[in-house]
């Protein structure tokens, strides 16, 4: 058996100052899984692609490029599209009405894996097969044993995440359609998962599998304060998501202090299983609940983390591409707590982890696992590549055989029956783990504003103003020009779009009921992720600032200052840079918030 050392030393030749933790068989024998992996990224991407096209040789979207049952990378290059969700929509309908012929996957789809939405304002169906739960669950036992190289301990206390099942919808076929972690949640991998000390949450599953997303965070929240000083480890999936956490206690902490110290629960928390889980764990703790009062009743809430859960050692949250904008509330809240972002992956496929989860958020890099399905790379600084149509077929680069500092957008083959698939994630390499490269997530793209999990594009954000503007025609007004950003300076953050009106009589300007109306107006027309997460108070309402006249043309004689060329100018439609930020809101005139939520109710799946 390979000694912990050396280990050690394989996942990252740095870590000779972490050798102290020793290494377990099990933790021995994961490791050198992933060097394996990493070390035969060619051979096993060439075995993974043989795979996927011999088993799905016979299903009608292989048979309609012709391949006659060939399994190289030659001949499926040549012959196989790049493609978009688009492009498949048509295969995915049929299936998600009943069509249970082999049209993309030769094992049945089991169920239907929501994305982020499209362009007719519905989440897309990411088809997946029951064998791909046995691959997620792989990736995810890598996680621990890599975590355990660099914080020793982490059997001797338990993890306080906040984790949530989402709204689920059966297609006209019967098939489920849902978040891919509401399936992972919701299944015996998760369920029934075997008992591992490194990995112990102070959430029971009955709390997580909650459908009630108040009361399941209630109760999430309640086990981790009577728990505090077991918790090593506080995380959820993303940044905002903690965030949201953080503001619960805010707004709940005196309803959590008096069910500590009578030892009753909440009779507003009214899920049988969850109260009957409760009431095994909550007992009259006084002391407790008089701690949890002088914390929370100081207007200070810096480091609040670690004043509530002193044993905990880092936050385990995503704060990579639009998560990044909350790192610095998360620092305040933990006190400069490090955040170990551990994995990287979607609803089309799970694709690696991060085999330094202790850095620096600025400096996260994933390693792709090979083994999870066949991966290939547009170079995203060719502007020839950038086509995709049939006439002519895209350069794709092999997984082996990409160049560190340039940018690509990955495509992926999956086992579940996507073939050269364009995910739209912007990678950038950074380095190698022996013959694995490793991948900075630099955006999504063509997203222009995020808050939690919604992604809004320059489109939708467009036609959202347009339907807007309707609301002002009456008034002899326009929308001269427009600019958005992210505000996620308050939990929940919101979007703010600072509008430039053209008034053609002031005496009949816009009211600020109006302009309310407007701001109502343009979440209506946004997609229904972004609604969701409205309804669901992830978002908060979105805010018009109305600027003076002429502020735009400031905008670009700042950006011709800075060395912008006035023939190639294009007003940003999302800000982040400070100077500008201050520019705008120097020349707001009014503000304006959507009164009401927009609506949302679970997709029909047509």
């Amino acid at each position: 058996m390979i000694s912990p050392s050396s280990l050690i030393m394989a996942v990252d030749s740095t870590l000779s100052s972490a050798v102290g933790a020793s290494v377990s068989e099990k933790d021995a024998k994961a490791l050198q899984f992933i060097e394996e992996m990493t070390k035969n990224v060619d051979s096993v991407q060439e075995r993974i692609l043989g795979e996927i096209l011999s088993r799905n040789a016979d299903t009608e979207y292989l048979k309609r490029f012709q391949l006659n049952g060939a399994t190289d990378r030659d001949t499926f290059k040549s012959k196989v599209p790049v493609v978009t969700y688009e492009d498949l929509q048509p295969e995915i309908q049929r299936i998600a009405n009943g069509d249970k012929s082999p049209i993309l996957s030769s094992h049945p789809i089991s169920e239907f894996l929501t994305s982020s939405g499209t362009s007719a304002g519905e989440r897309k169906l990411m088809p997946t097969i029951h064998e791909e739960l046995n691959r997620r669950q792989l990736l995810y036992s890598l996680l621990m044993p890599v975590m355990n190289l660099y914080v020793p301990g982490l059997d001797k206390g338990k993890g306080l995440y906040f984790l949530f099942i989402k709204a689920e919808t059966k297609t006209p076929g019967g098939l489920l359609a849902r978040p891919v972690l509401t399936s992972y949640y919701k299944s015996d991998h998760f369920k029934s998962r075997p008992y591992d000390p490194f990995n112990v949450y102070t959430s029971p599953n009955e709390t997580i599998l909650c459908p009630d997303s108040i009361q399941s965070m209630y109760a999430q929240m309640l086990c981790g304060l009577i728990m505090r000083e077991e918790v090593l480890r506080v995380g959820a999936v993303f940044a905002s998501g903690l965030l949201k956490a953080i503001r619960f206690l805010q707004v709940n902490w005196k309803q959590f202090a008096h069910d500590i110290e009578t030892g009753t629960l909440n009779p507003k928390v009214t899920d049988p299983s969850v109260r009957e889980c409760m009431s095994k764990i909550l007992k009259p703790n006084p002391e407790l609940a008089a701690f949890i009062t002088k914390e929370c009743s100081e207007e200070n809430w810096e480091c609040i983390i670690t004043r509530i859960w002193p044993n905990t050692k880092y936050l385990d949250v995503i704060v990579t591409g639009a998560m990044a904008q909350y790192i610095p509330t998360l620092e305040y809240y933990s006190g400069g707590l490090p955040m170990a972002c551990t994995m990287y992956a979607s609803s089309e496929c799970y694709f690696g982890l991060n085999l330094k989860p202790m850095c620096k958020p600025s400096e996260v890099s994933y390693t792709i696992m090979p083994n999870m399905a066949y991966f290939e790379f547009l170079p995203h600084d060719d502007s020839s590549a950038q086509d995709s149509s049939r006439d002519s077929p895209p350069r794709l680069v092999d997984l082996a055989d990409l160049e560190v500092g340039k940018e690509y957008e990955l495509i992926v083959t999956t086992y579940a029956g996507l073939c050269r698939y364009r995910v739209g994630d912007i990678l950038r390499v950074t380095g190698f783990h022996n013959a694995a490269p490793q991948f900075r997530f630099i955006r999504r793209k063509n997203v222009l504003l995020s808050i939690d999990f919604d992604k809004t594009d320059e489109s939708e954000l467009q036609q959202a103003i347009e339907n807007a503007s309707v609301l002002l025609k009456e008034f002899n007004t326009s929308v001269v020009e427009y600019t958005s950003y992210a505000d996620t300076k308050q939990i929940p953050g919101h979007y703010v779009i600072y509008w430039e009106l053209f008034v053609k009589d002031a005496a009949h300007a816009p009211t600020d009921e109006v302009l309310s109306q407007c701001c109502f107006q343009m979440e209506e027309s946004l997609n229904v992720v972004y609604r969701q997460c409205r309804v669901a108070d992830s978002i908060g309402p979105l805010e018009i600032r109305v600027v003076k006249n002429g502020t735009f043309e400031e905008l670009m004689d700042y950006a011709i200052s800075r060395g912008a060329s006035i023939n190639q100018y294009k007003v940003p439609r999302c800000v982040s840079f400070t100077p500008i930020m201050e520019l705008l809101d120097s020349r707001v005139v009014s503000k304006h918030f959507s009164p009401a939520l927009p609506h949302w109710t679970p997709e029909r799946r047509r």
